[in-house]
């Protein structure tokens, strides 16, 4: 008596195909995971007010870079992660040297680099010499003695007498500043991480039906 088995189909080809498949959804969950963090992070940066440029700072890149993989991941990050940082913990500003924190006012004006202007930076574009008025009831000051122009900024007073002069305080000086916390990432962070297991099977079951 011979016997002749024959598996029909192919076992090992039927494995193969199966594991092709579970690399094609768990490559695609991860682009899915990653893509929707990156959008919820940009969407909690415009929320706060901080603009598009910082929002388009945070990035997504996914890994492979190219070609599907069951070990597929996805990296979200920002390029401004000081910034980002700061707005999500919250953080309590000190002084490096031990002094104050030098808070500009609207009289103060713009930095020509961007941000905040410091008090140097102002007495070299200005022309004029900051005064410290120390005050024992909220924070000291650094004022400046000239004219207010129409954009509300203290600049150098050229009236002989003194027409329209007046003590301008350009700086708030405090000892530290507690950032308010207006981002919350890890949130956000735990939904993605929570949502790839449904993803994966999402792409393996639509992939079988396609």
């Amino acid at each position: 008596m011979k016997l002749k088995l024959d598996i029909a189909p192919d076992i090992v080809a039927m494995m193969a195909a199966e594991v092709a498949a579970g690399e094609r959804a768990v490559t695609a969950a991860m682009r899915e995971a990653g893509t929707g963090l990156k959008t919820a992070w940009r969407g909690q940066i415009t929320g706060a007010g901080l603009g598009r440029r910082l929002a388009n700072s945070i990035r997504n890149q996914n890994f492979p870079r190219s070609g599907e993989s069951l070990d597929a991941a996805a990296l979200v990050w920002s390029k401004a992660p000081v910034i980002v940082g700061a707005h999500d913990t919250g953080p309590l500003i000190r002084s490096k040297d031990g002094f104050w924190l030098a808070i500009p006012l609207p009289a103060a004006g713009k930095s020509t680099r961007g941000g905040r202007i410091t008090p140097g930076e102002w007495e070299r574009r200005r022309g004029l010499r900051l005064r410290f008025v120390y005050r024992r009831t909220g924070p000291s000051l650094l004022v400046a003695e000239g004219r207010l122009n129409t954009k509300g900024q203290a600049v150098v007073s050229r009236s002989k007498t003194g027409r329209g002069k007046v003590t301008a305080p350009i700086f708030l000086l405090v000892p530290q500043v507690k950032l308010p916390k207006r981002f919350n990432l890890d949130r956000d962070a735990e939904r993605a991480l929570v949502s790839v297991p449904g993803l994966i099977v999402a792409n393996w079951v639509d992939r079988k039906f396609e």
